[in-house]
């Protein structure tokens, strides 16, 4: 039968159920009616209950119908006659019911045992709705075939029902679960021989309690139950829940123990009994969801320690944990090789010595940051104070720890040499600034420069603009092609640079034409520079890969900077002094108006 229960999706599981259920209802019925009404003890019902919010859904019907018919016939036998049967028989299926629906809406997942939150969602089911709308329903039936008032029906269904089902339904999820099966092949022998000792003792302190003692001690028996807890967990405290319902139950009932000390009458000390052991459970489960939540907590912990070392001390990166103060508080191996220092000197000095002096307080604020936004990665760029590989650039990416608060209590960092990369962006920014075909400044470059340059002739340098076009180079590509088209166009920026200065700048505007940067000179003086260009162009023809030699010239608009407003007003005044050198008969230099 048990194996049956463990396994919802059995055939025989129902079955199983029906009988168990049938068991419990009639040893309640036949030992617990004290007053001729209802049962003081129910428990049949937490056997259901645990069913429902054990299996699947597809399997409540078979469930249902056959806990029906074992709570009728135990009704009929037992308990109020056959007229209460099929009543009483649904009010207890209408129990379980809700309950399950509750916690399967409100607490998925159904462990109880491991989960503050669901055992809290399943004590108000079953103490709320469950058993408010049960409870009147069988008081009514109870008040109208027995001698048993409705106010006296009602308290002895809710205290029985309510104190049965928070007593046995978490433990019997639990078997029903596998939880006993996998503690047995997962706990060593020594753990086995612990848990056996301890239950031991608890058994015979509350036979003690119960048979011998003269004073009432129920409390006595608390601190064992959380003892066993914290070594056994949740199995632990259904072990002992069951010990004390099993062994004090049974001395209640033969009018032995501390309740028997109570006026009253049986029922109201079984009443008593079902509280106590209730409050007891209540007290230990939720120790054990806590110890089982810091358990997992600790293992989580544990392995994400064994990533993060395992991360951090084969990484070429180096790993620092930077206290809120700014203190380094561990530095990974890679800090040898990377920093040049070893991580254990590394150990208390401050991170802002590792940077540069000139990039400290942009780090320092990037730390900053980090502590207050704790949810954010920080990143930042800086060029490191020393460097064991001559590391120009560095990057650190900083992320702050936080406690069980939210409250940060410092910084993990990396640091990766970012040389390579800042070298290779050097690389491709140049290419991107240069022609592939000439080597002169693309129109983009030089267009930036210009407007660099056009900065500082507002604050009194002196600069001129040169713009150059080939003469004829269309007729070039024409009886040539382009591919000599394209010699010419190399070889004529190859023909200017001798003639530039250090400061100068030519750059590709587009096709044949060219510009040329003259910087710190006035116009009669870049006139004399274009006037050289000219000569040492018209005299260096060029040689293209047929052998043939093509003469080049050009025409070129010159203009002082300094008068325009910006650099667009600077290109169409050289332009036009352009157009006025093309017009003039080429190969000739034009000044701006």
């Amino acid at each position: 039968m048990q194996t049956s229960l463990q396994h919802p999706s059995s055939r025989l599981a129902p079955l199983a159920l029906g009988c168990a259920y049938f068991l419990m209802a009639a040893l309640a019925l036949a030992s617990s009616r004290f007053e001729g009404g209802l049962a003081f003890i129910w428990g049949a019902n937490a056997l259901l209950m645990a069913y429902l919010l054990t299996s699947r859904a597809g399997a409540w019907p078979g469930a249902l119908i056959v806990c029906g018919v074992a709570s009728a016939l135990s009704t009929a036998l037992w308990g109020m006659g056959t007229l209460a049967a099929v009543p009483m028989a649904v009010i207890n299926l209408l129990e379980a019911v809700i309950v399950a629906l509750i916690c399967r809406r409100f607490a998925p997942g159904g462990k109880f045992a491991g989960s503050m939150q669901r055992l809290f969602v399943f004590i108000l089911a079953l103490c709320g709705p469950a058993n408010l709308i049960a409870g009147l329903a069988a008081a009514t039936v109870a008040s109208a075939l027995t001698t048993v008032p409705f106010a006296s029906s009602l308290l002895q269904w809710y205290t029985g029902h309510v104190l049965g089902g928070l007593t046995c339904t978490p433990i019997l999820m639990m078997l029903m679960r596998g939880e006993l099966r996998r503690w047995f092949g997962q706990t060593s022998r020594r753990g086995k021989w612990e848990a056996l000792g301890l239950l031991l003792l608890f058994a015979l302190a509350t036979a003690f309690v119960f048979y011998a003692a003269r004073y009432p001690l129920l409390f006595a028996l608390l601190l064992p139950m959380v003892a066993i807890v914290f070594r056994l967990g949740n199995l632990g405290a259904a072990a002992s829940v069951m010990i004390l319902a099993m062994i004090g139950g049974m001395a209640t009932m033969t009018g032995h123990g501390p309740l028997y000390m109570i006026p009253g009458t049986l029922g109201e000390r079984m009443q008593f009994f079902q509280l106590f052991l209730a409050f007891s459970f209540l007290l230990s489960m939720p120790i054990a969801a806590e110890l089982n939540s810091r358990r997992r907590l600790f293992q989580m912990l544990q392995e994400s320690e064994a990533r993060y070392r395992a991360i951090a001390e084969n990484s070429g990166d180096v790993v620092l944990n930077i206290s809120v103060g700014g203190v380094i508080e561990y530095a990974s191996p890679a800090a040898a090789e990377q920093i040049g220092c070893a991580p254990e000197l590394l150990i208390g000095q401050d991170a802002a010595n590792l940077v540069d002096p000139a990039d400290r307080d942009q780090v320092i604020a990037t730390l900053e940051r980090a502590l207050d936004q704790p949810g954010e990665v920080q990143t930042v760029e800086f060029r490191p104070f020393i460097s064991a590989q001559g590391s120009e650039w560095c990057e650190m990416v900083a992320r702050a720890v936080v406690d069980e608060r939210g409250l940060p209590t410092g910084v993990v960092s990396t640091i990766r040499d970012m040389s390579r990369h800042k070298a290779r962006q050097r690389a491709l920014q140049q290419v991107a600034a240069l022609d592939s075909l000439t080597g002169a400044d693309t129109r983009r470059a030089f267009l930036e420069k210009l407007e660099e340059e056009m900065l500082r002739v507002r604050h009194g340098a002196r600069a001129c603009l040169l713009l150059i076009d080939i003469d004829h180079f269309k007729a070039v590509n024409d009886c040539y092609g382009h591919g000599a088209g394209d010699r010419v166009l190399a070889g004529f920026v190859e023909r200017l640079r001798p003639g530039l200065r250090g400061g100068d700048s030519i750059g590709r505007l587009g096709g044949e034409e060219f510009a040329i940067l003259l910087s710190g000179t006035d116009v009669v003086r870049a006139s004399m520079i274009c006037e050289r260009l000219r000569e040492m162009v018209t005299a260096h023809p060029v040689q293209i890969d047929s052998g043939e030699v093509i003469p080049v010239t050009f025409s070129a608009g010159l203009v002082g900077l300094g008068s325009q407003s910006d650099a667009q007003a600077v290109l169409e005044a050289a332009d036009k002094a352009l157009y006025n050198a093309k017009h003039s008969g080429r190969n000739c230099l034009r000044l701006a108006a």
